[in-house]
């Protein structure tokens, strides 16, 4: 396969910050979230909660971009949140984020560190790749835990495959169904983003995090790379 994932120009002229890290692992292991990774996902919720503090969510650099670019594809951020604001959200009112398997533990671990959206799709969804681009609006998309698909607003941002299948609907607000990592999971694409000042250091870093606890999961093979509007597509 190639090109797994690209930007759309017309998403790019909307959105000329945008900077993408993607890693291809196969040879997973998505089952129940190992005694190792757990202590350390348990130790980064503690750390990040120590660091924030008292400092509101919507002053953290990397949300305040996501919030900003959620109000220029007419969608109210408040309403609904980032993928990376609504786990912080969920850490910082609570205290913890519950383990849910070992794939989505290691993206939500590396999502909090850095406050930055992360998806992990299951590449079984994905046969002809990823096209990140502005909703026609005629676009099928079944939220998780639903069986009837919807279909986003003209205009939003989307990840959607060549047959007009959402991948995750407003950008990086929820995946689909079909995308999301499952027990028999072995092959993914995880997608790392960000429209702030840092985010090209901050996404390399995160993705040099995300590299270095996927074997956690079994032997891991990995390629990655780092877009944005000067390379908008993968080489994998």
């Amino acid at each position: 396969m190639t090109e797994i994932f690209r930007y759309d120009q017309a998403l790019l002229d909307r959105f000329p910050t945008i900077v993408g890290g993607f890693v291809l692992a196969a040879g997973v292991d998505n089952g129940s979230t190992s005694a190792t990774l757990q202590e350390t996902y348990t130790a980064e919720q503690a750390a990040v909660v120590a660091r924030l503090g008292a400092t509101p969510l919507s002053q953290v650099p990397a949300l305040a971009a996501w919030r900003a670019a959620f109000r220029r594809f007419g969608v109210d951020p408040t309403q609904y949140r980032s993928a990376a604001e609504a786990l912080l959200r969920r850490l910082t009112k609570t205290g913890a984020i519950p383990t849910i398997n070992t794939l989505v533990d290691l993206g939500n671990l590396v999502s909090i560190r850095y406050a930055l959206p992360i998806s992990v799709i299951d590449l079984r969804a994905i046969p002809q790749g990823i096209i990140a681009r502005l909703a026609q609006g005629d676009e099928r998309f079944t939220n998780l835990g639903e069986s009837v698909p919807e279909h986003p607003a003209p205009g939003e941002a989307i990840f959607s495959t060549p047959d007009q299948l959402v991948i995750a609907r407003r950008w990086c607000w929820r995946q689909s169904a079909e995308s999301a990592a499952r027990d028999d999971t072995t092959a993914v694409l995880v997608t790392i983003e960000g429209h702030h000042a840092a985010a090209q250091a901050d996404v390399a870093a995160a993705i040099q995090d995300l590299t270095a606890l996927l074997p956690l999961t079994a032997r891991a093979t990995v390629q990655q790379a780092i877009l944005d509007a000067a390379r908008p597509a993968t080489p994998f």
